[in-house]
């Protein structure tokens, strides 16, 4: 079987590490629209023992990081929920008055 590759060659130019040093290379992930999707941000925090057992057991070991991520949007979200339930409210007996 005399099969031709499908895939179209590039030509560009070599990685340096000139490109690598100054942070050019970037790797971004793509949705199914192709658009760029949002990408995380590394950080370093201090998690009480107690708290990294609950998300590790939660998690069953595996996935835990992605456990306490979502538990932070949900926190975000609830924050977000409370404060338009508030206003809403206090429009509402502005209103009334």
């Amino acid at each position: 079987m005399n099969k031709k590759s499908t895939l179209k060659t590039v030509e560009d130019t070599p990685i340096t590490q000139a490109d690598i040093d100054g942070g050019l290379l970037v790797l971004r992930k793509r949705g199914a629209s192709g658009a760029v999707l949002p990408t995380k941000q590394r950080i370093n925090i201090f998690i009480d023992s107690a708290t990294l057992e609950h998300f590790k057991n939660k998690a069953g070991g595996r996935g835990y990081q992605t456990l306490i991520n979502e538990t932070l949007k949900q926190a975000m979200q609830a924050d977000s929920l409370e404060s338009v339930v508030r206003e809403t409210i206090r429009e509402e007996l502005r209103k009334a008055a």
